[in-house]
């Protein structure tokens, strides 16, 4: 019979805390603290397994990342990464530890009751953080325009057009002051927004030279047939999902994504709410803010047919199928009283169906 020691692992920043299980026990046979180093963690992994013993590891996902992760398939030892969402646990647990955490994690694993979560390549991750990055860029980018903007209001300049265009900017520039004070800490605003608009450009650069890359290139080309969904938002989604064929069907993505409706059910009554918005919320936001496009008229323009050029014919057909579709769907909801932002969520999931179907549909390969 082969001898297996399950690990559970609950990391940090300082150490890792491990529980280990013996197959034969359900008991811990060793627990301690180790130094969150990859040369500690490959010796004691070496330890381990001394005897004949096969490791079977698993720890949570947090702000440590994969590295873990991929040092244990360096080593050969089966290692899984788990959502702390999905861990299950007791109402009754009140007191939460480090020791514990591993020891609870150590048990599931065991007991073959955790689910892995899908662990992204090193490239696609390296690609990820920078679709992430560019994200945290537009934030910055809003919040010292907004600083600039409330500055002028106070001292009654006020802009009464469109912001941030170039009239906008010619109007800025036009701007006089008496005192040098304001006038210093005019230029000082005006100059952090221009750095960031710089840093923003930069990032948009550098995601497009990616998208038109192996292996981005194709499944980005197909992805830009949808409408409403243009480089940055086809980068995101596939950076994130990474593979789509690890969702079984489309009913299974969407409730990845959190776009499945909660329901509260018991003998003959039945209450459905709104969206569980579980999963991955970066990706559920870009879905809805491409659905917004679905509310116009099913038209063809110019910027979307060129993003067509060179698409197989039948996912240009999907795509049109769908932009028919969604537009009908927002406007049969609207018409019935829903709100608007509950018809373009409504639109969001079926939108989640056709772009997974386009990823993996047979044709795609």
């Amino acid at each position: 019979m082969k001898r297996i020691r399950h690990i559970g692992m609950d990391v940090d920043k300082e150490g890792v805390d491990l529980a280990v299980f013996d197959s034969d026990r359900t008991q811990p046979t060793l627990e301690k603290r180790i130094l969150n180093d990859p040369k500690k963690i490959a010796g004691e992994m070496k330890k381990l397994q001394e005897g004949g013993y096969e490791l079977r590891t698993c720890y949570e996902d947090g702000p440590c990342g994969y590295e873990i992760q991929r040092l244990m398939d360096r080593l050969g030892v089966s290692c899984i990464v788990v959502a702390p969402g999905l861990v299950p646990s007791r109402p009754t647990d009140r007191v939460k530890t480090n020791r514990r955490d591993a020891q609870k994690l150590g048990r599931m694993l065991q007991a073959g009751a955790l689910d892995p979560i899908h662990v992204p390549t090193p490239e696609t991750e390296s690609v990820r953080d920078l679709v992430r990055c560019r994200e945290d860029v537009k934030d910055d980018l809003v919040r010292r325009r907004h600083r600039l903007s409330k500055f002028l209001l106070r001292h009654g300049r006020v802009y009464r057009q469109t912001p941030w265009t170039m009239k906008h900017a010619r109007w800025l520039k036009s701007l006089s002051w008496e005192l040098p004070a304001l006038k210093e800490t005019f230029e000082q605003y005006l100059y952090a927004v221009r750095e960031v608009e710089e840093r923003l450009r930069r990032c948009d650069e550098r995601i497009a030279e990616y998208a038109q890359q192996e292996p981005w290139k194709v499944p980005v080309g197909r992805l830009r047939c949808f409408r409403g969904v243009d480089t940055l938002t086809a980068m995101g989604l596939l950076t994130e999902i990474e593979d789509f064929r690890r969702f079984p069907n489309a009913r299974n993505f969407m409730s990845f994504l959190g776009l499945a409706v909660s329901e509260y059910s018991t003998g003959n009554t039945r209450r459905q709410g709104g969206i569980t918005k579980t999963g991955n919320g970066h990706v559920r936001r870009l879905l809805v803010e491409s659905a917004w496009a679905y509310r116009h008229k099913p038209v063809v323009g110019y910027p979307l047919r060129q993003r067509r050029k060179g698409q197989p014919e039948w996912l240009i057909t999907d795509a049109d199928r769908a932009m028919s579709r969604l537009h009908r769907r927002f406007h049969r909801l609207t018409n019935r009283g829903k709100r608007s932002t509950v018809a373009v969520v409504a639109v969001a999931r079926e939108l989640a169906g056709f772009i997974w179907a386009s990823q993996v549909d047979r044709r795609a390969a």
